[in-house]
């Protein structure tokens, strides 16, 4: 019996997946202007899934469209950086706290996700890396056990990823930084050190929102 064949998703799904992970992983960068006709030419498909897909990522507040000229990506702004760091520190302090003791699947997964860090980090793979850089702060943020508090904090996940490509991108340094961070914040979690997981996290954050400050440390 000859199988199934497998069933293409929606095209508007499929140029807003192929418009979304451009932009996130920085292949469209802040300020580029995508036309509905590339776009159609680079997905396959004809323009009215285009604009579709266009209109969706501008409510997500990645995209500017302009009425027969197309769609502008906007650049990641410094009062962006900071809203998200600040939301991140309230949620996140509170989640590592509430997250110690941590049970052994937790720092099971954590020394995983460490592991992937340091493997993409090797392959110089900055997309995927800012993927597990933002699963490594998730998974303890679903620890906490709040499930109000895990919806708000996936409601960052576009954002984190974005920035975090492009922090990257701009102070290759950070990549190994982020790596050392992350492990004395697991260390600290391990020795069921809730108070100290917490200052790990706020220090880990504090640099990045130094950074968009103009300062390093």
């Amino acid at each position: 019996m000859p199988a199934a064949p497998v069933k293409r998703p929606p095209a508007a799904d499929r140029v807003y997946t192929h418009v979304k992970q451009a932009v996130l992983d920085r292949r469209y960068e802040g300020g580029t202007l995508l036309t509905e006709g590339e776009l159609a030419e680079a997905v396959g498909v004809s323009r009215t899934p285009v604009r579709e897909a266009l209109l969706k990522l501008e409510v997500e507040g990645l995209l500017k469209l302009y009425p027969k000229k197309g769609a502008l990506v906007l650049a990641v702004s410094a009062q962006e950086i900071r809203d998200v760091v600040e939301t991140r520190l309230l949620v996140e302090e509170f989640a590592v706290r509430r997250a110690v003791p941590a049970p052994a699947v937790l720092v099971a997964r954590l020394e995983e996700l460490l592991a992937e860090q340091r493997r993409h980090a090797e392959a110089g793979d900055l997309a995927a890396f800012a993927v597990s850089d933002r699963c490594f702060h998730a998974e303890i943020v679903k620890h906490a056990g709040n499930h109000i508090l895990s919806r708000l904090y996936d409601q960052l996940r576009d954002r984190q990823l974005r920035m975090g490509v492009a922090m990257m991108q701009a102070l290759p340094d950070r990549i190994t930084r982020n790596q050392d961070e992350h492990a004395e914040i697991l260390e600290r979690i391990k020795e069921g050190d809730a108070e100290g997981a917490a200052a790990c996290v706020r220090g880990h954050l504090g640099r990045v929102e130094d950074l968009v400050r103009g300062e390093t440390r």
